[in-house]
C-alpha cells in the first residue's frame, strides 16, 4: 500500500463514508448527505433478508445473522422521521458499524464513496432543525463542506444506539472502593452525553474537572491551567481523558502536541473512544496515549487511571529530582 493512502497519527485527518438518504416533499426528491467514521464501519453489504421483532420501534427493521453474530438494523430515514420517494428506484445498503463494543447495521438507501477530510474543516453543527425529517442537532458531531458547496454532516450514532437501548454506559462500581485523588482532570469530547458520563466517574475518584469540547479548545484550556499554576501544573493536573473524535482537532493531533510541550508532556493522556477497530490502540501509542479505552466500562477506566495517575507521579518526582 502507498503510504501516501495511509492516515498518520497527528495528521488530524479522517475517513468517512459518505451515504445518503433521500426524501420526498410536495413531490420533490431530496438528498441527504451523511457521514460516518471509516474506523467505525467493519463493512457494507445489500440489504439482507430480516427476521421482524415483535414489539420493536418502527425504526427497527430487524435482525440477522451475520457469520454467527446476530445484528439489528436501524432503518435510519425511519428514525430521523424521513419519507422516502415513492417512484425512486434506491439501493438499500446496510452499514454494519462497531463502536462501544457493539455490532449494529444502519440501513441508507445508498453508500456513495469514501472520502478523506481534515478535522480542521468540520465544523461543530450551530444550526436549529425543524420541519419534516428535522432531527436534534445533538445527534449530529460535526458539519463539512463538499464539492457544489453541499454539506455533509457527521451523525452521532453513538448517540443513537444510546437512545434505543443497546448501550447503556453506568459510572457504578459493583465490586470494590474507588481510589481517591485530589487535583483536576482535563476531559476532551465533542459530546455533551459522553463529557456527562466522563466528568461523574472522575468527580467519583476525588477530581475536579475542566471541561473542553476539541482538540483546539482543549489546547486553550491546557494554556490557561498553565498560566494559573505555572511550574505546578504537573501536579495539580493529574490527568487528560480524550475523545479521539472531534471537529477542528482530533484526538491524535491533540496528544501530539501535548507530548511536544515539555511543560506537559509528562502528564497522563488517556483516551476514551467509541471507536473499538484493532488499530486505534496503536495509534494511540504512537501518539504518547498511556492507555487507550473503549467507552464505556467503569471498572477498567478507574484501573486504567489510578495506574496512569501513580505511574506520573513517580516520573514527575524523578524530573523535579
Amino acid at each position: 500500500m502507498n503510504d501516501d493512502n495511509i492516515l498518520k497519527v497527528g495528521s488530524n485527518e479522517m475517513e468517512l463514508v459518505d451515504f445518503r438518504i433521500l426524501k420526498e416533499t410536495n413531490g420533490k426528491i431530496y438528498e441527504g448527505i451523511y457521514g460516518v467514521n471509516v474506523a467505525k464501519v467493519r463493512e457494507i453489504i445489500k440489504i439482507p433478508n430480516l427476521t421482524e421483532l415483535p414489539g420493536a420501534p418502527e425504526y427497527i427493521d430487524g435482525i440477522f445473522d451475520l457469520r454467527g453474530v446476530v445484528i439489528p438494523v436501524v432503518n435510519l430515514a425511519k428514525w430521523m422521521n424521513i419519507t422516502p420517494p415513492k417512484n425512486k428506484e434506491v439501493h438499500l445498503r446496510v452499514i454494519i458499524t462497531e463502536f462501544n463494543n457493539v455490532l449494529i447495521g444502519f440501513a441508507v438507501h445508498e453508500a456513495r464513496r469514501i472520502r478523506r477530510t481534515s478535522w480542521a474543516d468540520i465544523e461543530s453543527p450551530s444550526f436549529a432543525a425543524s420541519g419534516e425529517g428535522a432531527f436534534d442537532k445533538t445527534k449530529i458531531t460535526g458539519v463539512t463542506k463538499i464539492e457544489n458547496d453541499e454539506v455533509l454532516l457527521i451523525l452521532d450514532l453513538e448517540s443513537i444506539i444510546e437512545e434505543l437501548g443497546f448501550y447503556k454506559p453506568t459510572t457504578d462500581l459493583q465490586n470494590g472502593e474507588i481510589e481517591q485523588f485530589k487535583g483536576t482532570a482535563l476531559v476532551l469530547d465533542d459530546s455533551s452525553t459522553a463529557r456527562r458520563i466522563v466528568k461523574e466517574a472522575l468527580h467519583k475518584m476525588g477530581l475536579n474537572v475542566i471541561e473542553a469540547q476539541d482538540g483546539v479548545d482543549g489546547l486553550e484550556k491546557l494554556a490557561e491551567l498553565i498560566g494559573i499554576f505555572g511550574n505546578s501544573v504537573e501536579q495539580e493536573l493529574r490527568v487528560i481523558i480524550s475523545d479521539v473524535e472531534m471537529p477542528q482537532m482530533d484526538g491524535f493531533h491533540f496528544a501530539s502536541n501535548v507530548k511536544k510541550d515539555e511543560r506537559v508532556k509528562n502528564i497522563p493522556l488517556i483516551f476514551n473512544s467509541s471507536i473499538s477497530d484493532h488499530f486505534s490502540d496503536i495509534r494511540g501509542e504512537e501518539a504518547g496515549a498511556d492507555a487507550y479505552l473503549t467507552k464505556f466500562d467503569a471498572s477498567t477506566f478507574y484501573t486504567e487511571v489510578s495506574k496512569a495517575i501513580h505511574s506520573a507521579k513517580s516520573k514527575i518526582a524523578t524530573a523535579i529530582a
